[in-house]
């Protein structure tokens, strides 16, 4: 059996990227078939300075890694936390990563989705404005995403996924009282999920409010969000120490941690490296 082959992006160097990379790779147990490969330069940096340089190199990082990851020379990619804000005055012209290594690695079907120890949530629409979330969500968006999250369910070793779907109004609509995108848009887009299965594996829409819940007790295997903070908001209330990013639809994983750059305790040895182990171990898994 070949080597899994695992790359390892530092983000902009001047946030807490490179100090827990290196601590998550110390404190890993790697099989001996595992391989890793750090991408990019390392640079001068000041913690807690991020500069032009410092998101320069980040996206100089990304576009290797992109590249290494299209072309085979590694299974799986990555990525340190960046700065959005920086990355968009070199040129980097996506919304976010997800978006970036989509778009390099020719992929149209993909998702973004938060693996924690408690919750797994997956995002039917992402960096939009809360205003545009109504209008983007249709049921061909919903029954696309919901795809991948069970596919993402089985290949995690799931054998019948229990996939909970958030409404997007209060109380799921109630019936629509509150909106009618959870009768017009969502049930249909449940039932089409549903079809061809013996035992439903999606079922709603539930109230956002209360899902959660059930779901971090084990009631549920993962939860279909209508919106970014919709998931992210309970992901990273209850996982995030354990919570990874990661693409869907992708040809190969990339993974990264479910938080930023947190410059402003860069260099100071007081930031946790957990996320980035689990990012690394779930790259290590899917790969």
């Amino acid at each position: 059996m070949s080597a899994k082959r695992i790359g390892i992006t530092l983000g902009d160097q001047a946030g807490i990227g490179p100090e827990i990379v290196d601590a998550a790779l110390k404190a890993g147990e790697w099989p001996a078939d595992v391989q890793f490969e750090i991408i990019g330069k390392r640079i001068q940096a000041t913690p807690g300075e991020p500069t032009w340089e410092t998101a320069k190199a980040a996206l100089e990082a990304l576009e290797e890694g992109a590249s290494k990851l299209q072309n085979g020379e590694i299974d799986a990619i990555v990525t340190a936390p960046v700065a959005k804000e920086g990355l968009h005055t070199v040129g980097f012209e996506f919304p976010g990563q997800t978006e970036f290594f989509a778009d390099r690695l020719g992929t149209e079907n993909y998702a973004m989705c938060l693996a924690g120890e408690h919750l797994t949530v997956a995002l039917v629409t992402i960096h939009v404005s809360l205003a545009e979330v109504p209008q983007l969500l249709t049921e061909r968006e919903i029954i696309r995403v919901g795809k991948l999250l069970e596919e993402f369910c089985l290949r995690k070793g799931v054998e019948q996924p229990r996939i909970a779907v958030c409404g997007l109004n209060p109380h799921a609509g109630e019936n629509g009282a509150f909106g009618l995108e959870d009768l017009e848009i969502v049930t249909p887009a449940i039932k089409k999920l549903n079809e061809g299965h013996k035992v439903p594996v999606f079922t709603g829409p539930h109230s956002a409010d209360t899902i959660f819940r059930p779901a971090a007790n084990g009631e549920y295997d993962a939860v279909l969000c209508m919106y970014h903070d919709q998931g992210l908001i309970p992901l990273k209330l209850l996982d995030f120490d354990t919570g990874v990013n990661t693409t869907l639809g992708l040809p190969r994983p990339r993974t990264s941690p479910d938080h930023g750059t947190a410059f402003q305790i860069a260099g100071q040895g007081v930031a946790s490296h957990s996320s980035m182990l689990h990012a690394i171990k779930l790259a290590v898994e899917l790969a």
